[in-house]
């Protein structure tokens, strides 16, 4: 990677570390680098309107004055899309903590090194550096009340797209995930961004559920029809499942569409999943025994009790894409993406990684023995007219 436009910044205490880090970054091709010797410089310096603006911080843990922990704490309030590397005399445990700390704050980190900094272990880190994505104009979603929405429900303007699950070790399609979508008539096509917020605040998730089910599975229908017997997987949220005749209109709506149960997959967010009341459970033990996938979406977001987990009639683990995004090149990431997928396999279940952006990411999750993966990388959502087109060139690619 070219670094020689990026603006660095180097913090550290010692006089003769930080002067070799300087001479380091120039020897691998930084042209503009700011040094400081304590943590209030530093972060003086973050605060600075610099042209250009600084890119890479690298930070010792150990700096006078304001730490590294605490300069990290006041880099998150700033919203500076600076990235970081960290370095310190600490132990490879004690950094890696540090590392989750970072990634809790929302900040983007590249990793940390234990000292002493070579040039091996800075420069990998170094070419893990992506800018961060400039804003598009008008690209903010309009936000509509909740008697718009329900009004574009009732007109059937909302359909399922459905983005592809595929199974890592073969390339097959394994299946599909449903996503809302609102074919608004003056907006065009609208995410979730312009209508959850107000089905949430008038708890009535369970108005869109109801209409992603029969049109999903009237979808599913269709493509068996079309020669794609494909399962498809759709979101459900925990009021829908409470509903007392929740049971009898899902197994109405399969008996509509001839479609056998065998072929839909809920998913349900890990922190309404993982709960005790025995009702709940009941429910969840009922759609396994009738034949449905059982999916934990959104895994690693929430608190889990991994007795309870193990309890779970589930039939898949969803690992969120905070964890599979970019864990091929962070450890942190890649540390928790390979307890969460031994996880999944010491209870027999199917894994699915989430968020799969790139090449290197689905290499990773290959190697690591995910079962099925699904992203930008593979595809985005679509409509159901144009997966028998996507297929077909899936299955050339392969």
């Amino acid at each position: 990677m070219d670094i020689a436009h990026l603006h660095f910044l180097v913090a550290e205490a010692d006089n003769a570390q930080r002067a070799g880090l300087v001479e380091m970054l120039g020897r691998l091709g930084a042209s503009r680098i700011t040094d400081v010797p304590d943590g209030h410089m530093a972060l003086r310096t973050f605060q600075a309107s610099f042209t250009p603006r600084l890119h890479i911080a690298i930070i010792d843990l150990g700096l006078p004055g304001m730490d590294g922990l605490e300069l990290i704490r006041n880099l998150a309030t700033l919203d500076s899309g600076i990235s970081l590397v960290v370095t310190g005399a600490q132990p490879a445990n004690l950094l890696f903590s540090v590392e989750t700390l970072a990634q809790v704050y929302g900040i983007d980190l590249l990793g940390s090194i234990a000292k002493p900094v070579t040039a091996a272990k800075l420069k990998p880190l170094l070419d893990n550096y992506q800018p961060p994505a400039l804003p598009v104009a008008g690209d903010a979603s309009p936000r509509f009340s909740f008697a718009e929405v329900g009004v574009g429900l009732q007109k059937r303007q909302f359909e399922p797209f459905f983005q592809p699950k595929i199974e890592l070790a073969t390339g097959q399609v394994k299946g599909l995930e449903v996503f809302a979508r609102w074919r608004h008539p003056e907006h065009g096509i609208l995410g979730p961004g312009a209508f959850m917020d107000a089905l949430e605040q008038n708890k009535r998730i369970d108005f869109l559920d109801w209409s992603m089910i029969e049109l999903s599975v009237e979808r599913c229908r269709w493509f068996h029809d079309q020669g794609t017997p494909i399962s498809i997987s759709i979101n459900l949220a925990p009021e829908t499942l409470a509903h007392p005749a929740f049971l009898r209109q899902i197994t109405a709506c399969l008996g509509r569409h001839a479609v056998l149960a065998d072929y839909i997959t809920f998913e349900m967010p890990e922190s309404s999943v993982l709960n005790e009341d025995p009702n709940f459970i009941e429910r969840l033990v009922r759609l396994r025994m009738m034949g449905f996938g059982l999916a934990i979406d959104d895994y690693g977001t929430g608190r889990s009790n991994l007795q309870l987990l193990a309890r779970i009639p589930f039939s898949e683990l969803k690992i969120d894409r905070s964890f599979v995004d970019g864990a091929s090149k962070r450890r942190p990431l890649g540390t928790v993406l390979r307890s969460c997928l031994g996880l999944a396999h010491s209870l027999d279940r199917m894994s699915v990684a989430v968020g799969v952006e790139t090449r290197q990411d689905w290499d990773f999750l290959q190697g690591l023995g995910c079962t099925y993966a699904q992203g930008y990388h593979i595809a985005n959502p679509m409509e159901a007219t144009a997966f028998r087109g996507w297929l077909e060139d899936w299955r050339h690619f392969f």
